[in-house]
């Protein structure tokens, strides 16, 4: 049993629930866990390291082989940037602390097109989403869909998690209480929110404003991708875990993968807690802040 495949579990479990407003396990800094949590991962890998683990019988090495098997493209490049940046790779050039998620290599799917056209597409995609019933316990719940809303020529796109009441009301993203701190922080980084695209990993608010379904998340992500196909933003910031599963898919927690940049298309990705959490856990803006920081400095180089 590895360690910290079970510590990285607990960790999201931990942040879902602070998430959904369950506080019964008491407070702690954000992507870690409390000691109590650490002394009994610590005590059951220790209990499962039995003389049996070292063992030649075949069924061992059966189960050796299947979990040396190479890992996914991103799981290795989450487990690369779980360790914030230290004074020894503060030099090294920003591509060197980019890891891969399988789409790194990969250029947009479509040529820069010019304004016009990159309009007539949005409407036509706008349409399909519109259109789509692939979530019908969504679909019969929504008021309306929330493409997104920006620039069609964005050096920045901010992408949450789904819409809220208030977006579903509008059919704008980001209206609501989370909305007004993102401007916040947009007009923190001396840009505006006329200048960044805003859109969400879901198209329609998710009933009672719960959490997406991986199943939903997939069934909006060629939605998603068309977007960002489309627009061809040189940053993309993920707002929250939902995000991260849309375009990197990655199921570690925000506090094992901010602080450095993934690569997705053409695009530089920073990930970051989501405003909603903000709301809830006011210690948390200072990493988000930091995170800004990582991309203003990107900006303006």
């Amino acid at each position: 049993m590895d360690r910290s495949n079970v510590e990285n579990a607990l960790v999201q479990v931990l942040e879902n629930f602070q998430r959904c407003g369950i506080t019964r396990f008491g407070s702690h800094p954000a992507g870690e866990l409390p000691a109590e949590m650490l002394a009994a991962v610590a005590q059951l890998t220790t209990t499962a390291a039995t003389p049996e683990a070292s063992s030649d019988s075949p069924k061992l090495a059966r189960r050796s082989a299947v979990g040396s098997q190479p890992a996914t493209n991103i799981s290795q490049a989450a487990a690369m940037s779980a360790a914030r940046p230290t004074a020894a790779t503060a030099g090294l050039p920003a591509s060197d602390l980019i890891p891969s998620n399988g789409l790194g290599n990969e250029p947009w799917s479509l040529p820069v097109l010019p304004l016009e056209q990159r309009q007539i597409r949005f409407d036509e995609l706008s349409g399909q989403v519109r259109d789509c019933r692939l979530c019908p316990a969504i679909v019969s719940y929504r008021q309306q869909t929330v493409f997104g809303a920006g620039p069609l020529n964005p050096r920045v796109c901010f992408m949450g998690e789904a819409p809220g009441a208030d977006e579903d009301r509008t059919g704008q993203p980001f209206v609501g209480k989370a909305g007004q701190l993102l401007t916040k922080i947009i007009t923190a980084m001396q840009l505006s929110r006329d200048e960044v695209y805003i859109l969400n990993a879901l198209k329609c608010r998710p009933p009672q404003n719960r959490t997406p379904m991986n199943e939903e998340i997939v069934h909006c992500r060629h939605f998603v991708e068309s977007q960002l196909d489309t627009l061809c933003p040189e940053f993309i910031v993920c707002l929250g875990a939902v995000a991260v599963r849309s375009i990197l898919r990655s199921e570690l927690p925000i506090g094992r993968l901010r602080g450095r940049f993934y690569q997705y298309r053409g695009a530089r990705v920073v990930v970051t807690y989501h405003p909603s959490y903000l709301l809830r856990n006011e210690s948390a803006k200072k990493h988000v802040w930091e995170d800004m920081k990582m991309l203003m400095a990107e900006l303006s180089s």
